[in-house]
């Protein structure tokens, strides 16, 4: 067994017979590289949580959104989009 920053490398034989032990490593954040004869072949790694509250829209902790972007456009803007006359 090899072990990196936060990552080790394991082969089969091991990934087999350690497998509860490297998934318990996987979920306390570290990432486990499984090789076949010392090339790396796959990774366990944790599982990123689920949000537990809506992500916030933009880039800016106080921008605000307001309403009437969530209204439809008007009829002359769609059409202006869909190849009809141009809004004047």
């Amino acid at each position: 067994m090899i072990h990196y920053w936060r990552m080790t490398k394991v082969n089969i034989t091991e990934a087999k017979a350690q497998l509860s032990s490297l998934l318990d490593r996987a979920q306390s954040g570290e990432t486990v590289v499984i090789c076949r004869r010392n090339i790396p072949v796959a990774e366990l790694r944790p599982v990123p949580l689920e949000r537990t509250s809506p992500r916030r829209i933009g880039i800016d902790r106080g921008m605000k959104i307001p309403d009437s972007l969530f209204e439809p456009l008007p009829i002359e803007l769609i059409e202006a989009f869909e190849g009809g006359a141009a809004p004047e």
